[in-house]
């Protein structure tokens, strides 16, 4: 059985987003000021006592308006409900009891879910109680008092929600492997997500900066378990204000670095623009492996020869991640969507894959013999001793050489080349430590000769 879901439900901006960093012990949800930040259903782990879960952040529910989202935030709420173990009807303590509340109780009531009733900006715990004493009204048994910000009655109402809980002897956690979805606004990277998961996981829109939260799902293929994160649209800094879409960005940003593998989504419409090249370099950077997603093939006008082309003027422009697989897909009609997870499963392969200090060492010395070191001004030549794996997410080569300032960017650039072509590595990026030693000192491991030029 996998972690049981908690589904947090609530007016917008009673602080739904704050109690669910409190309960998960993070600052993972978006927090501002202002109506409507959160959209999607967002999921974070949490744990209390012995129980492990999962709470479901949800946009705020309001039913007497059609405007832009709220639709697609009541479906998403919907959904959150449905898979839920238990909920937290989270209501604001300083605003009272409002319109809005009544009509999600009695929408609550509809559902077989047992519901825990949060009070919350109960800062005071002398006041707590008198603020709570008015959704008693609601009938959905004790009102709690709490403070998503500072904590107070937090522990008492995460007592009462594990009971609803199902034991930890019925949980069973298995290895997932983290898939980011990235890219610029207005990609597709919302609807790749719905096309992967089979239903409207995410709200997709045309209006820019629709996602904000990064949206965990988990999926199950084959034997394989991934965790898809689908992100913000990341925009050219000089545009983005202070406010939502400022920490949605940042939450991408995160997303990469909490990932295995990073799917970098580029408009075929567009090309590849000057943030793509950006974005391509973050994720290099971030030494993630990677997988190139052009979207929106379905409305490019082409012929036979039309693909290869396209492949090889975006591998030039997106250098930085030029060893990344490509693969051509239309996430509205979802054609070649399912072999994106098969490329997946190839470039971790790689990104964890260890090489043994034999092996890099017969590649080196056929990449010495093709091409020697440079020789400085000054009649010097670069030496490499000897290199050696000595760490994988990404593959970590260290190579030991006289002195790494003899080894220009060129050069550099044709070891990597020269690895990749007889290793392999597709997917993922390769780092060299160019480490500098005595040669009297270093000798290769296994023989009794340093490797020489």
């Amino acid at each position: 059985m996998p972690l049981p879901i908690v589904a947090v439900i609530g007016r917008p901006n009673v602080g739904k987003s704050t109690l669910v960093n409190r309960l998960a012990g993070g600052r993972d949800a978006i927090v501002h000021d202002q109506p409507g930040v959160t959209r999607d259903r967002t999921y974070r782990n949490a744990f209390w006592g012995d129980r492990d879960f999962q709470v479901v952040d949800t946009g705020g529910l309001v039913f007497d308006d059609e405007t832009e989202f709220l639709p697609f935030i009541r479906e998403q709420a919907l959904s959150a409900l449905s898979e839920a173990r238990a909920a937290v009807f989270v209501v604001d303590g300083q605003a009272g009891l409002t319109d809005g509340d009544r009509e999600i109780a009695n929408w609550l009531r509809q559902h077989p879910v047992p519901v825990v009733l949060a009070v919350n900006k109960c800062e005071s715990p002398t006041e707590g109680l008198a603020l709570a004493a008015e959704f008693w009204e609601l009938g959905l048994g004790e009102p709690y008092p709490v403070s998503g910000i500072h904590g107070n009655g937090t522990g008492e109402l995460l007592d009462l929600l594990v009971t609803h809980l199902p034991p930890p002897e019925e949980i069973e956690t298995e290895p997932e492997t983290k898939i980011a979805i990235v890219g610029r606004p207005n990609v597709g990277k919302s609807s790749l997500l719905n096309a992967f998961v089979g239903e409207n996981r995410a709200i997709v829109s045309p209006i820019s900066g629709t996602t904000r939260d990064p949206i965990d799902t988990l999926i199950q293929h084959g034997d394989n378990r991934y965790r898809l994160i689908d992100t913000a649209g990341i925009r050219k800094k000089k545009n983005v204000e202070y406010g939502p879409e400022f920490f949605g960005i940042n939450r991408a940003f995160k997303a990469i670095r909490r990932s295995d593998v990073v799917l970098f989504v580029v408009d075929a419409l567009d090309g590849v623009t000057e943030q793509d090249q950006k974005l391509a370099g973050r994720i290099e950077d971030e030494g993630r492996a990677c997988i190139v997603v052009v979207n929106k093939w379905d409305a490019v006008e082409k012929d036979s020869h039309t693909i290869y082309e396209y492949e090889k003027d975006l591998k030039n422009r997106l250098y930085f991640v030029n060893w990344a697989p490509m693969i051509f897909v239309s996430a509205k009609t979802g054609k070649r969507v399912e072999n994106i997870l098969a490329l997946v499963d190839t470039a971790i392969e790689q990104y964890r894959r260890r090489v043994s200090t034999a092996v890099i060492n017969e590649v080196l010395e056929e990449a010495l013999r093709w091409h020697t070191p440079p020789t400085n001004r000054q009649g010097r030549q670069g030496k490499i001793y000897y290199g050696t794996q000595v760490s994988s997410e990404p593959p970590t080569i260290a190579l030991f050489v006289n002195d790494p300032k003899r080894f220009n960017d060129n050069y550099r650039r044709y070891i990597e080349r020269h690895f990749r072509t007889e290793l392999g590595f597709e997917g993922t990026p390769i780092r060299f430590l160019w480490r500098g030693k005595k040669a009297r000192d270093v000798e290769s491991p296994g023989s009794n000769r340093a490797i020489r030029v």
